[in-house]
């Protein structure tokens, strides 16, 4: 049985688990996606979104493939859902990813970011390479749908500067649809915010997550963790499964932000 997700999935030899990204090797569940890089490109630090962590500056942003959850509005799917043989990789190991980090410092880079796909499906090279980037005195960055079993993030929170969290919305419903469990997400919150800069990104899904009372509640409980946790409201696009919804109306989206900014000091409106 995994141990890296509240899925816990039962794998016989061989078998590949439903993120695609970690297999059962001799009895153990082990990362496929270790190194193999699909995306890397220098972004702004905004990008991730982070508004509050060294504005102005650029990481060096990296993904691989695979996922645990399946969100049908996903804007990476063609990484995130993709299996070991669906996608180009190339090997990066962690020592050269932290060696290339340093190299961009004079381009603005203050250290590397694990996103695109989700990182922790690989949680083992987000650690190993992040210990590398620290001990060059630069900065890691995880982008994550925060849907992992303590002892996951325990291997990687020690060397995490920031993340940023992914709260997809707030209700258990809404999370099945997703393949996740909103209780799982509250306490990787709860948890990292005790040691790193945390940020909170929530897309507003027509018809899925967008009512005022959800929002009351979500950027409510946000205020009774931290209520300086920023907390990105952002704009959907038609994506993947969802290519037949329209965008997020621009003016319920600032609705939302800011009745959730009666409850948190910092509230950011996305991709409008």
């Amino acid at each position: 049985m995994c141990q890296v997700c509240p899925h816990r999935c039962k794998l016989s030899e061989g078998q590949t688990g439903r993120c695609r990204a970690r297999k059962n090797v001799g009895g153990n569940s082990v990362s496929i996606n270790y190194g193999k890089l699909t995306s890397i490109a220098l972004d702004p630090i905004e990008k991730k979104p982070l508004a509050r962590f060294y504005p102005g500056g650029m990481i060096l942003s990296v993904g691989s493939f695979g996922c645990n959850m399946d969100c049908p509005f996903c804007q990476n799917d063609s990484i995130s859902m993709a299996a070991e043989n669906e996608v180009p990789t190339k090997y990066v190991a962690p020592e050269l990813l932290a060696d290339y980090a340093v190299r961009l410092r004079d381009d603005g880079n203050i250290g590397v970011a694990y996103t695109y796909n989700e990182p922790l499906t690989g949680f083992e090279y987000v650690r190993d390479t992040a210990k590398m980037v620290r001990a060059l005195g630069m900065k890691n960055v995880v982008v994550t749908n925060g849907c992992f079993c303590a002892e996951t993030l325990a291997e990687v929170l020690p060397w995490t500067d920031a993340f940023n969290i992914d709260l997809k919305g707030f209700t258990d419903e809404f999370y099945k649809k997703l393949g996740g469990d909103l209780e799982t997400v509250e306490a990787f919150i709860k948890t990292a915010v005790q040691s790193s800069h945390v940020e909170v990104t929530t897309l507003i899904v027509p018809g899925e997550n967008d009512s005022p009372s959800e929002m009351r509640e979500l950027s409510g409980w946000l205020a009774s963790v931290d209520k300086k946790i920023p907390l990105h409201v952002t704009r959907f696009f038609p994506r993947r499964k969802m290519a037949d919804k329209q965008p997020t109306d621009i003016k319920l989206l600032y609705e939302l932000a800011d009745m959730a900014s009666r409850n948190l000091d910092f509230v950011f409106v996305g991709n409008v």
